[in-house]
């Protein structure tokens, strides 16, 4: 399957051509309290009267208004005609077809459940150090330093460990080195909201950063750039996404892996997920825990989140399928295609054939569309475009 893709940021796709004059008001009644926000904060970074709070707890993970004026549900600057929010947020209104037309000057056809791509790879890193730090093949550290060492950015949004090593609590965080990278590696299944770092990487002067994130935060950037939104979108020149059905609270570690498998937060080593819950102890034991066991924990912004394959990232990856020491890449912008080709060319990375693993590609494109399904009827009807009409209860 190929495409027209313009590269992320490229501003190539159709402005709007309406005055935008929404604000906090309907974002706060369509997406924040309907059940469509993925705590993704594209909203806070982009509030330009710092009005939007955010709780990265468990239980939370929600923007929230900070005045007090107006209420919960309206903003004073909103009234006055500020619409940053609405123009940063990626489940707002037309917001998949909008984040296509920017990047690939076209939208999704109905059989493209996994969004637009150029290419299907497995890929893993060559340097030693890289591949052991990382998950499954290591690929998203391998780019994050490459494009370090190479000038394409100076800086990194990613997922840190609070408290070091020593601890799970997923927390955002800017990498700036091979070192930070390399601390911010591996997978944690909890969620992140890695744009809430933004406010640093500006504090540090950093003026080119990469994004790594869940599908949810990959459609920040583009809906920026279509929406105009502002400065705030301009420093993010790549968006690396991560394959993701669900992302759990992190009150998991305590109140079912402690507490019904005497499993300390602080004694995991690793985790993935393969089917089953996979578990690495710092003695050496291994556990599995049954995912349905996990259900109850499943955070909230993402009962209704459509999209598994990170559909607007300039390159989407995930740690699916039998090949566990490969990552499945999903190669989707020109932008993503260079640095993939560069990387080969550098001798950073080996890749094969994503049909050298028909049973990832195949399942990439089953959990799509289940991730499909869960959009609701009643919400904007594009991210359904290809699934039959909701049955009406």
């Amino acid at each position: 399957m190929t495409d027209t893709a313009a590269g992320a940021g490229a501003g190539a796709g159709t402005k709007p051509t309406k005055r935008w004059t929404f604000q906090w008001k309907e974002l706060y009644d369509e997406v924040i309290t309907s059940g469509l926000c993925t705590g993704c904060a594209g909203c806070v970074i982009a509030c330009p009267h710092d009005v939007i709070g955010y709780e990265h707890e468990p239980g939370a993970y929600k923007p929230f208004h900070l005045e007090e004026e107006l209420g919960t549900d309206d903003c004073v600057h909103g009234q006055k005609g500020c619409t940053s929010c609405t123009r940063a947020c990626p489940r707002f209104r037309n917001w998949e077809t909008e984040a296509d037309d920017h990047l690939f000057a076209r939208t999704r056809e109905p059989d493209e459940m996994a969004g637009i791509y150029k290419d299907i790879l497995l890929v893993r890193a060559k340097d030693d150090a890289v591949y052991e730090a990382g998950q499954d093949g290591g690929l998203v550290s391998a780019i994050l330093i490459w494009c370090l060492n190479n000038g394409i950015i100076d800086g990194a949004l990613v997922s840190m460990l609070e408290g070091g090593a020593a601890g799970w609590k997923a927390t955002p965080g800017v990498a700036t080195n091979a070192e930070e990278v390399l601390a911010g590696a591996g997978s944690r299944y909890t969620y992140s909201a890695n744009t809430i770092a933004f406010d640093e990487a500006m504090e540090k002067g950093l003026e080119s950063l990469a994004l790594v994130g869940m599908s949810c935060q990959t459609s920040i950037a583009p809906v920026m750039w279509h929406r105009r939104v502002g400065k705030v979108s301009r420093p993010i020149k790549l968006n690396i996404g991560l394959l993701c059905s669900k992302s759990f609270d992190d009150s998991l570690f305590d109140e079912l892996f402690w507490l019904k498998y005497g499993l300390k937060k602080e004694d995991i080593v690793k985790m993935n997920i393969k089917g089953v819950f996979q578990v690495w102890m710092r003695n050496g034991d291994y556990h599995e825990i049954n995912l349905k066991e996990c259900h109850a924990w499943t955070r909230e912004g993402c009962n209704h989140c459509p999209d598994f394959a990170a559909e607007h990232a300039d390159i989407s990856t995930g740690g699916i399928g039998d090949e566990t020491d490969w990552t499945l890449t999903i190669v989707r912008t020109d932008l993503g295609r260079a640095i993939i080709d560069a990387m080969i060319s550098d001798g950073v990375i080996e890749t094969r054939p994503g049909d050298d693993d028909p049973g990832a590609v195949a399942l990439m494109h089953r959990l799509a569309k289940k991730s499909r399904e869960r959009w609701p009827g009643w919400a904007n009807g594009e991210a359904r475009v290809g699934l039959p009409d909701p049955v009406k209860k």
